[in-house]
C-alpha cells in the first residue's frame, strides 16, 4: 500500500552545512580556523590568573548547585 510519493518512503536526508559533513572534515576546518586565528594574532590565550579565575567560578556554581539539589530531597521537592 506504499505510494512513491509517500513522504515516509524517502531516504533519510544529511544535515546542511556543518552538519552534513562528516566529523574529521568539521575537524580539519576547525584547526584551520584555529591555526589563521593565532597566526593572524586574534586568538585569545587564557593567562593562568583567567584560568584560575574561571576554575573557582566553575567550582562554586557547581558547589551551589549541588547544594541546592541536596535541599530538595530526594524526590526533587
Amino acid at each position: 500500500m506504499s505510494d512513491s510519493n509517500d513522504v515516509f518512503d524517502s531516504p533519510p536526508r544529511r544535515g546542511r552545512g556543518f552538519a552534513g559533513m562528516d566529523p574529521a572534515r568539521r575537524r580539519d576546518i576547525a584547526r584551520e580556523g584555529g591555526r589563521a586565528a593565532h597566526e593572524k594574532g586574534t586568538a585569545h590565550e587564557y593567562t593562568p590568573a583567567e584560568a584560575r579565575a574561571a576554575g573557582v567560578k566553575s567550582r562554586t556554581l557547581r558547589l551551589r548547585r549541588m547544594a541546592t539539589d541536596a535541599a530538595a530531597g530526594p524526590d526533587g521537592s
